[in-house]
């Protein structure tokens, strides 16, 4: 300070033909001496008030103090009335904001309320999140850790424990505190502890040998030689911390060096400082200790007054004084500007008060100097311990806070280069819980703060793709949950494909099917002019084996991807070649009814039912249900669906009827027809010929009605793609069923029993040796044999399907 007044009173751009002088008292770290020493200051240097003091202006225009929140709070409390100055240099207390309170107090050190949360975004961004808390008891304390724990919490950051201390606390006291510290699981303890406390702490710590602890301390004692220089205090190295932005005040070094007790005889404070640097007395004792002979150069002794390099909180005692000086400056000029007048009174301390508001200047050091309620831009170094070649300790700066840049800009930490506790180069981790990975969500331990959790894995379906997630989240519609639960992937599309082996299965049955069939075909057309196959109309029966060809190949189109063809196709095609196939057994049957109906006396019913009746019937009964299909096509025809609802983990690609009524109209058709030609079947059965087709068309009705039954019970409750297999399934087996019951016996006949396909054999002699020859040839032929396996091989796989 006394450096800065000389500086001013040297300068003829500030202050011109002004002198300033000064008044120092030493408030010895209490706040009684504090309040009596700025009594003294306002009333004439003297320590009690008397009738005089309140009537006249005190007696300095400004004070610079205190060092500490404490006393600094009642000086500016106490001196708000009068309107006189207060500016501090340390006091950092972010009470000391409240302009209300402390109206004339100004500081050049930033408010703690920004170190504060700084610190809770350090911790935040080396994820620590289980963390001690040590302060003062004191407002410095108090306010500052009250901050940060606020803080802290709103990062997600649990304070496992919070202690204060005081430099008077006994050692019983000090040692319970370190006991919770050592008790604990947190690795990171944050400091928030006034410079005067943390000397007895950390002696106590030095003594209890408590290691493995990554310290973070503020302003206070994070940049202190004197702690650094100690080894004892090993323990602090990799401490980080926040301090004060270093700057070089050329000349001050000079000015210090120069200090001699003989400039000012009557100066005890430099007598003390000179016995205390020389380690001498000017008193002759006659003890041990050296007398002092002012011989003694301070540029010979290495200490923290001779090292003008850290000038932290030094220059903040100078700008402090130059922001009263340019205040003084401003008032003064603008009261000669308006009098007109060389000669000015001495201010009263009200006015400059009001300038002290509007100071704005540029110090040497190139700090801009301004005051924003009262308080600086916040400004820091990020100081991080570390030990040299030599095993001694220094403090390196690692990064730094600048309030006045961009948000995204304020904190830059050079991590490479910061050394952490016990010399790692590792970043220590200091959590409750570990962290929760992708896929797992954390959920809150009972009884126990936030950061303690466990992780739980995301259900089926939801998703999270962030380490220490709060929630899952579910994946969109058409996606599902991969294994890991940390990204959504597309369900899986579920179809009847001609690659999976019931595709490939059905496939091959329908393709045997209807060359089965072909080679049916090609046996009667070889043999078309036999008995047998001209019995019962040979141009229905080769419209049938057409059909049936047809019924086969139509199976295939619900294999497959479904399109918005294929799904129109399948349907319509199967109802429409399953009518002319029933249309085809329809009309033999009748044919087997009229044909009997004819031998009787005087029947002439065959010409109301010749080939020309027969195939208009065909026509007919196949065109309804081709009406059938085109109204359900033109109204509301099948469409692809993706069927999300019933499975979670895919889709069922599907064709949607469209419209229900249409699908089952169709079946019921058909349904119609065959139990028409069941009843006409049944009732022919016994009907004299010797190779009566009623009885074979009757099994044959029986297996379509059976396995269309089972399938009708079977569809409703089938999912996905093995709807579509039982559909399949269901027109396979009825094809075969029809194809082995009509045409096996014929063909059994034609090719194994060629003797009986004559005429004689198909007429006989009279109706009794008809009636036996038809029961002999009905048990030698196989029909029944295969009839009855058919159907069982058509119904249990049927059944087992539907229980599995």
């Amino acid at each position: 300070m006394i450096f800065a007044i000389e500086e001013i009173n040297n300068s003829t751009q500030l202050l011109p033909g002004v002198t300033l002088g000064y008044k120092i008292y030493d408030a010895c770290g209490s706040i009684s001496q504090a309040i009596l020493s700025s009594m003294a200051l306002i009333n004439g240097f003297k320590e009690t008030l008397h009738d005089e003091s309140c009537s006249r202006p005190p007696f300095v225009q400004a004070i610079v103090g205190e060092s500490s929140s404490t006393p600094t709070l009642a000086i500016a409390s106490m001196l708000g009335p009068f309107s006189l100055p207060v500016i501090s240099h340390f006091a950092s207390c972010a009470c000391l904001s409240d302009k209300k309170r402390f109206s004339s107090f100004f500081r050049t050190i930033a408010s703690d309320y920004y170190q504060s949360i700084v610190l809770a975004h350090l911790v935040k961004h080396f994820g620590w999140t289980w963390v001690g808390a040590v302060s003062s008891r004191n407002d410095y304390g108090s306010y500052g850790m009250g901050i940060f724990v606020k803080t802290a919490q709103q990062l997600g950051i649990c304070v496992e424990y919070s202690e204060t201390v005081l430099r008077t606390d006994t050692q019983e006291q000090l040692l319970k505190t370190l006991e919770v510290v050592k008790k604990a699981t947190a690795k990171v303890v944050v400091t928030f502890i006034a410079f005067g406390d943390f000397i007895p702490y950390k002696k106590l710590i030095a003594q209890q040998n408590i290691t493995g602890i990554q310290w973070l301390g503020t302003e206070s004692w994070i940049n202190s030689q004197t702690i650094t220089d100690t080894n004892e205090n090993r323990f602090l190295t990799g401490a980080v911390g926040f301090a004060l932005q270093n700057m070089k005040l050329d000349g001050l070094r000079d000015f210090l060096l120069n200090v001699h007790p003989d400039q000012e005889p009557k100066n005890e404070l430099l007598k003390d400082f000179w016995e205390t640097a020389f380690q001498c007395s000017f008193r002759n004792t006659g003890g041990s200790t050296a007398g002092c002979t002012g011989s003694e150069r301070l540029a010979e002794v290495k200490n923290e007054y001779t090292d003008a390099i850290e000038m932290r909180m030094a220059n903040k005692v100078y700008t402090a004084t130059y922001a009263i000086a340019h205040a003084l400056h401003n008032l003064i000029k603008d009261v000669k500007s308006s009098t007109n007048s060389s000669k000015v009174e001495v201010p009263t301390p009200r006015k400059v008060l009001e300038y002290m508001k509007d100071v704005n200047f540029t110090a040497k050091t190139g700090e801009k100097i301004f005051f924003s309620n009262g308080d600086p831009v916040a400004k820091y170094d990020l100081l991080n311990w570390q030990q040299t070649e030599d095993g001694g300790m220094q403090y390196k700066v690692v990064g730094g806070y600048d309030h006045s840049l961009p948000m995204e800009q304020r904190l830059k930490i050079y991590q490479e280069q910061i050394v952490w506790v016990e010399n790692s180069r590792q970043v220590p981790v200091s959590v409750c819980s570990e962290s929760c990975p992708p896929g797992t969500r954390k959920a809150a331990q009972r009884g126990r703060p936030v950061c303690c959790y466990d992780c739980i894995t995301c259900a089926d379906g939801e998703i999270s793709n962030e380490t220490d997630s709060s929630d899952c989240f579910p994946c969109d519609l058409e996606y599902w949950s991969n294994e890991s639960k940390d990204r959504c992937v597309l369900k899986a599309i579920e179809f009847l494909s001609y690659t999976e082996i019931m595709g490939i299965v059905l496939s091959l049955c329908a393709l045997m099917g209807a060359l089965v069939t072909s080679i049916v075909s090609f046996v009667f057309y070889l043999h078309k002019e036999t008995p047998i196959v001209r019995a019962n109309n040979s141009e229905l029966s080769f419209l049938l084996l057409f059909s049936l060809t047809l019924c086969f190949l139509c199976s295939l189109t619900f294999i497959g991807r479904p399109t918005e063809w294929s799904c129109m196709l399948r349907h319509t095609v199967f109802g429409i070649t399953f009518v002319l196939c029933i249309s085809c057994v329809l009309g033999k049957t009748i044919v087997v009814l009229m044909a009997f109906k004819a031998t009787l006396p005087g029947s002439n019913v065959m010409k109301w039912f010749g080939p020309p009746q027969q195939r208009l019937s065909v026509v007919i009964l196949t065109l309804i249900q081709v009406l059938i299909c085109v109204l359900w096509l033109t109204i509301s025809p099948p469409f692809p669906y993706k069927n999300m609802h019933y499975y979670k983990d895919k889709i069922i690609l599907e064709c949607n009827l469209g419209s229900a009524v249409g699908f089952w109209a169709v079946l019921a058709y058909i349904g119609l027809l065959s139990v028409l030609c069941f009843v006409l079947a049944f009732l022919a059965r016994k009907l004299p010929d010797n190779f009566n087709e009623a009885k074979f068309i009757t099994f044959s009705m029986l297996i379509f009605c059976a396995v269309w039954i089972t399938f009708f019970l079977a569809y409703v409750s089938t999912p996905g793609k093995f709807t579509v297999a039982l559909e399949i399934f269901a027109i396979l087996a009825s094809s075969f069923g029809l194809l082995f019951c009509i045409f096996a016996p014929k063909c059994y006949l034609i090719l194994l029993k060629p003797e009986q396909n004559t005429k004689k054999h198909m007429i006989g002699k009279t109706t009794n040796d008809h009636h036996n020859h038809h029961h002999q040839l009905y048990h030698r032929s196989p029909s029944c044999t295969i009839t009855i396996i058919w159907t069982l091989c058509c119904l249990i796989p049927v059944f087992v399907f539907i229980l599995k």
